[in-house]
């Protein structure tokens, strides 16, 4: 009876294109799932001469897994992670693999983690970034939580990820929910950045008056140079793509109402749990949550009448600005999802290598960019960097934007144009590079209205004052 070194309970299509990578890479693999036609496609969808399984019944496929059995799940988040779990249970031996593939929350994968350790099953949280066809070609993986576990499958996962220098974009992301808390942040900039390139396009599309093939032709030129990334590269292909229900593109035919999954949403949340400052993420999922209120948003701009004029630029002046503010921004955006990092990896415990993380980044990921190679080499000179604002060579890199990205944000500011997270990003710089903030008066006032305490610049201690008594 032959044997499988890999099984896959989900065979979706991010379950299916990563089984069938993990076969092309020379290793047998088999998929279960209750639906027995994605089964069967499984083997249909192979490459000859790989030996590919698909399965319906989850006692078979372990059944033929070697040992230790090497499971992983890719089914969604939540509850069925757990009934998957229970279902395996009965069926596993002591030092048997089970990795969960998905987007859980960290702190059920934390749960996880301790639940199967005193059962013997060694259980890692892993991320997984490049969508269907990073799947298929080489993600960029994220394993966190059991370190026995990912020696065991370490090979496999070094095999499947994508390459950049000949380097494989996976590494150890350390103990407990590491691996899902790092996809998490993720996730967190991956939103951030596509907010801040889509106030780009508009501040060029209805400021500046850019159709979408001038669109397309200058986010072609930007991913050629110094914002070469996976988003401004995608960027730049969707302007051309025709609407096949009409004779439109079809971006002018998009409603502008964003869907979201959630993973944005936790970053914030547990940003402000940490407490961590990340609030060009903030921005951005709450600009998703606005596009939703499209009825309103309608009846406002009746109700308060936005004409906008065209920015007064010329086209050079007005794609110079876009491209430094927008590079500007991006750098900031990183640095508030990496200083995250950072933090949590103190706080819980998780001991996560800064350095990894931004190397395993630069390929396979939907936030892969040029930029990771610069923030790489800051972790390597630093690898207890706090916030890569701190590194000379970013701050190099961001003193030759920064006057293109204010004048931009005052721009679009006083032609009504949306930049929330243009603006935040700028805040969070002015904020981080001050060293006073005025935040001494709210001290004062916590202290007047709560007797809260507060802190003096010439002596240790708490102290409080009878403020009314100086009121009378």
């Amino acid at each position: 009876m032959e044997t499988y070194n890999f099984g896959m309970i989900g065979l979706g299509v991010m379950g299916r294109n990563f089984l069938l990578n993990m076969a092309d890479n020379g290793f047998k693999v088999i998929g279960f799932d209750k639906d027995s036609d994605k089964a069967a496609s499984l083997e249909k969808a192979a490459t000859k001469g790989t030996v590919v399984k698909g399965v319906d019944s989850l006692e078979t496929m372990l059944d033929l897994l070697e040992s230790p059995r090497k499971i992983m799940m890719l089914v969604p988040a939540g509850k069925p992670v757990d009934e998957v779990i229970e279902s395996l249970l009965p069926l596993l031996d002591r030092g048997d693999v089970v990795i969960d593939g998905g987007n859980s929350h960290f702190t059920d994968t934390l749960r996880r983690v301790q639940y199967l350790e005193q059962k013997g099953i060694h259980f890692m949280g892993m991320g997984v970034s490049g969508g269907e066809e990073g799947a298929r070609k080489g993600p960029s993986i994220m394993p966190g939580g059991d370190a026995k576990a990912y020696k065991l499958v370490r090979p496999m996962l070094e095999a499947v990820a994508a390459k950049v220098n000949g380097e494989p974009c996976v590494a150890y992301m350390g103990n407990g929910a590491a691996g899902h808390y790092v996809k998490m942040v993720h996730n967190g900039i991956e939103y951030a950045i596509m907010q801040l390139i889509s106030e780009i396009y508009d501040f060029l599309h209805r400021g500046g008056g850019l159709d979408n093939d001038e669109l397309h032709q200058v986010f072609k030129q930007w991913n050629e140079g110094e914002l070469q990334s996976f988003l401004v590269e995608i960027t730049a292909d969707i302007f051309l793509q025709k609407d096949d229900k009409t004779e439109n593109r079809l971006i002018d035919m998009i409603m502008d109402r964003a869907g979201s999954k959630g993973t944005g949403k936790w970053t914030s949340q547990d940003a402000m749990e940490l407490p961590v400052a990340v609030p060009v993420i903030d921005m951005a999922v709450a600009m998703r949550i606005l596009s939703a209120y499209k009825e309103e948003r309608v009846a406002a701009a009746d109700l308060y009448v936005n004409q906008r004029k065209p920015v007064r630029l010329s086209r050079e002046q007005l794609v110079r600005q876009a491209h430094d503010a927008l590079y500007f921004s991006i750098i900031v955006c990183y640095a508030q999802g990496l200083a995250m990092l950072h933090q949590a990896s103190l706080e819980w415990k998780m001991e996560i290598p800064m350095k990894e993380v931004v190397k395993i980044w630069r390929g396979g990921c939907i936030i892969r960019s040029s930029l990771l190679e610069t923030f790489y080499k800051a972790y390597r000179k630093n690898k207890a960097l706090p916030n890569i604002l701190l590194d000379k060579t970013v701050a190099r890199l961001i003193r030759k934007k920064e006057k293109h990205c204010r004048n931009l944000i005052k721009s679009a500011t006083q032609h009504k144009i949306v930049s929330g997270a243009l603006c935040s990003s700028l805040a969070y710089f002015d904020a981080y590079t001050s060293e006073w903030m005025p935040v001494n008066l709210i001290q004062a006032q916590r202290d007047y209205f709560g007797a809260h305490t507060y802190e003096r610049t010439d002596r240790e201690g708490k102290y409080h004052t009878n403020w009314e008594q100086f009121n009378q």
